[in-house]
């Protein structure tokens, strides 16, 4: 139910909330001596119209939103995520999020529950209250949208992760040629800081601005004290930038696409980082201009 719920809003905290409606309404169900014949079908019937119902809410947010807009980030710092089926995890990235935020909430919902998680048409019409034909022409049309800015991402985990490691050895380093090597051509990095703290506040293009940028970001965060640890993040080889006190400062992912780094997303945005644990003073002390 939260990997539903997260996909269609990108935010973590309010998946979670949308999640534990969803339990608490089939609970309340179950109590009132409702007959419920399957809780999986009831709890993402729930989740999904929850979620739906949110989004209408959370585009009005988004359009005055200061800045790059990326989900918060889920992360994974323990083992490698090498076993996980590919295209959940590819679901799952920055930039297929992003490219699910130019969808409508019935045209989400009716792709991910086909496409992603292998409902039914039957089923997924008993969710959103569309006919099963009007379902498959939402879908057909979501999916043609889709096709047009999916990412295309290496396949080989092996080759991700080594591209992973050099790009943050060139950063840490200093290694402004060793980050050229690594880039593709018509690289992109999103800042995501909310207008809370400084970020970019557009993407830059260009292998060369964007190593260029990451040089400088490295640079003033060895000078901090600051150190990588790198982690999956949303599935895709990422880091979280720490503090000397081990407190959060940054949340890096990468997309790596024909073995080069087509994107790199940063979530400074310190409300999108409090479910990850302490954040570094250095977020209180710096805005957007």
């Amino acid at each position: 139910m939260f990997s539903i719920a997260y996909r269609m809003l990108g935010r973590v905290a309010e998946a979670e909330d949308v999640v534990q409606e969803a339990f608490l309404r089939l609970q309340r169900a179950v109590n009132e001596g409702v007959i419920v014949e399957s809780h999986k079908a009831y709890l993402s019937t729930v989740t999904t119209r929850i979620a739906m119902d949110h989004l209408s809410s959370a585009r009005v947010r988004r359009e005055s939103y200061v800045g790059s807009w990326l989900p918060e980030p889920v992360v994974d710092d323990g083992e490698p995520a090498a076993a996980r089926d590919v295209e959940m995890a590819e679901s799952l990235s920055m930039a297929f999020l992003r490219v699910l935020e130019t969808l409508s909430p019935i045209e989400r919902a009716v792709y991910l529950l086909r496409e992603v998680f292998d409902y039914g048409y039957d089923e997924i019409s008993q969710i959103v209250q569309k006919t099963e034909d009007n379902c498959r022409q939402i879908f057909a049309r979501a999916k043609r949208h889709i096709e047009s800015g999916k990412p295309r991402f290496e396949t080989s985990r092996e080759k991700r992760d080594e591209l992973a490691r050099r790009f943050f050895d060139a950063c840490q380093q200093g290694d402004l040629e060793g980050l050229v090597q690594v880039l593709a051509a018509d690289a992109v990095f999103y800042g995501d800081g909310g207008g809370k703290v400084t970020a970019t506040l557009h993407p830059v293009h260009g292998r060369d601005r964007v190593s260029r940028l990451l040089q400088g970001l490295f640079i003033k965060g060895k000078a901090l004290g600051g150190r990588v640890r790198r982690a999956d993040v949303n599935g895709q080889p990422g880091a979280m930038l720490l503090d000397q006190q081990d407190r959060l400062i940054a949340v890096m992912e990468l997309d790596i696409v024909d073995d080069a780094v087509r994107s790199v997303c940063t979530v400074v945005n310190p409300d999108k980082l409090r479910h990850l644990g302490p954040l570094s003073d250095v977020l209180r002390s710096t805005r957007s201009s």
